[in-house]
């Protein structure tokens, strides 16, 4: 497997992925990822099958901010992403379907909680409906309960892993 942060050349196959993993009203736009790779290319890690970077396989994005909770604002607003900020968000984790239950999503994860701790953050905060509440679990998140976010029309619990 191969990761490597994302760039504006990347858009398109972002923007794919984050369709085949969505459902229309939870997905984030191809116009917000243009702000999201502009702002915080270096927070939005892309995973290939190898270095020849043939099939993007899914991504894991989400800026750095001061604020500890995570709010419907900060997915639309990538100009709020503050690189020295304490926090580091997920907004979404994206694996297409065929690459799915066999730990690749796991592999984006831990590169978040990694570039995370290398960065000297008190942590990763993300969002997630209450049939993955265990699967973070299981990387240490703790569930601090019902989000503030209705992103979506959706019920989030937001998930908490602090170093």
């Amino acid at each position: 497997m191969y990761i490597r942060t994302a760039t504006i050349a990347d858009l398109d196959r972002v923007a794919q992925v984050e369709a085949e993993c969505f459902l229309p009203a939870e997905a984030a736009t191809r116009e917000a990822f243009v702000g999201r790779l502009q702002h915080y290319g270096n927070h939005f890690w892309l995973l290939f099958e190898d270095e020849s970077e043939g099939k993007l396989m899914g991504f894991v994005d989400g800026f750095v901010t001061d604020e500890a909770d995570l709010t419907d604002e900060m997915y639309e607003k990538a100009e709020l992403h503050n690189d020295k900020g304490a926090w580091q968000m997920i907004f979404g984790l994206n694996t297409l379907p065929e690459y799915r239950c066999q730990g690749y999503a796991g592999l984006l994860v831990e590169q978040v909680i990694k570039a995370a701790r290398e960065q000297e953050r008190k942590g990763v905060v993300l969002t997630c409906k209450d049939k993955l509440v265990h699967y973070y679990a299981k990387f240490g998140f703790v569930d601090e309960g019902i989000s503030g976010s209705t992103h979506g029309n959706v019920v989030w619990h937001q998930m908490r892993l602090q170093f």
